[in-house]
């Protein structure tokens, strides 16, 4: 039986934190591209330092004219991101930063075999492992320290950029260990958080105090006691954030973007990719099984492992493990998952619609544990499957 008593720590990081101001500036570049044709073919990387972007990778459009002109417009795209995100610092400024565009068209032998035909037997776009996770601990089917310490630097950031709280800078991170108690999260034994602050003058305390209201906002009654240790921008002063105080690169904040730790990784990221690769779209797809099996009341917890090889269409292996907690057999849920959902690379995009320009905003504060949008985003948190499933069993 699995450890009922314990406590678990999960991180988060702000839009403003380094490596997410890439993976953002990756997936707007992947929106525009998606916008102009949902068969777009991008995977696109950021690096980001003092005073400098540079933006990496492969594209294709059919259109090799409007392939051209949308390369023109990548130094706009990102200047847009960084504006958004707040940063306008003497060496870190939206309208100053120098951007180097390297991206340049995919390779035809990477294409070659996704492009092999243009219906469901197109292959994989690369290989490799993708897990999903659901546990029913919260109300969207996540692990608790991860969904909160994610609240926390969202809320945030709302009051930061509706000016509520104009001493608040763009980057930040926040760390939660969360108390199990049966199972079940029932507190917070510490909290960490370190936010820049525009103000040089403000010291940790002063810190404290304006952030506190916010944290107690998110965190569920009674999540914090006087037990609770509080550890708010421990290092002093926050004042330099950023590209200009630490580099940024896309993909490097993989478990931030899925389940904090609390569940397996397979290792790929997600930003600046389009939804033929596997490590994205697959990876969503796994998200969306294990919470429709949680959803559907088939487990308390669910983890979905899915495999595939490049160029080859149906998964190599699904595995489901419901550590003890489901009310049927593990296989009768493997054999339910792969009657109900097309896993070949265009079921999974056909069936999430996938297709559009909906990746901008999963940039920050985790891939998982969102509101589906009317427009599509997030359609991978949808439970619309949990009848099917149930009936499958």
């Amino acid at each position: 039986m699995s450890r009922q008593n314990y406590t678990f720590t999960s991180e988060s990081v702000s839009e403003g934190h380094p490596d997410k101001v890439c993976d953002r500036i990756s997936d707007a570049v992947l929106d525009a591209f998606l916008a102009e044709e949902p068969e777009a073919r991008v995977a696109c990387e950021t690096f980001a330092t003092t005073n400098r972007v540079v933006i990496g990778g492969e594209v294709g459009l059919s259109d090799q004219d409007k392939l051209h002109d949308y390369m023109g417009k990548i130094d706009e795209i990102a200047r847009a991101c960084i504006k958004d995100i707040g940063y306008e610092q003497d060496k870190f400024h939206h309208a100053t930063c120098e951007v180097t565009n390297l991206l340049h068209e995919q390779s035809a032998h990477i294409a070659q075999g996704v492009d092999a035909a243009a219906d469901k037997d197109e292959g994989a776009g690369d290989q490799g492992i993708m897990f999903g996770y659901a546990t029913n601990e919260t109300p969207d089917l996540m692990p608790a320290p991860i969904q909160y310490a994610h609240a926390i630097l969202h809320r945030l950031a709302e009051v930061r950029k509706d000016g509520t709280e104009p001493a608040l800078g763009p980057d930040a991170k926040s760390q939660l260990s969360v108390i199990y108690r049966d199972g079940q999260p029932v507190g917070v034994s510490s909290l960490v958080l370190s936010t820049q602050h525009l103000d040089e003058n403000l010291s940790s305390e002063d810190i404290r105090t304006i952030v506190a209201p916010y944290i107690e906002g998110v965190l569920p009654d009674g999540w914090l006691t006087n037990e609770t240790e509080w550890h708010v921008n421990p290092t002093g002063k926050f004042v330099i954030g950023g590209p200009d105080g630490d580099a940024g690169l896309t993909g490097r904040k993989i478990i931030v973007d899925t389940y904090g730790g609390a569940a397996p990784h397979g290792g790929g990221a997600f930003s600046g990719k389009d939804p033929t690769k596997v490590d994205r779209s697959a990876a969503y797809a796994a998200r969306y099984l294990a919470k429709n099996v949680v959803a559907a009341g088939l487990a308390d917890k669910c983890t979905i492992q899915l495999s595939y090889a490049i160029g080859v269409s149906k998964p190599l292996s699904i595995y489901c493990d419901t550590f003890g907690s489901g009310k049927v057999a593990d296989a009768a849920i493997e054999a339910a998952v792969a009657q109900t959902m097309d896993l070949t690379p265009r079921g999974i995009r056909e069936h999430l619609s996938l297709n559009k320009p909906i990746y901008q905003r999963t940039a920050a504060y985790g891939h998982f544990g969102r509101a589906p949008d009317a427009d599509g985003g997030f359609s991978w948190e949808r439970t619309d499957l949990a009848d099917a499933l149930a009936a499958a069993v």
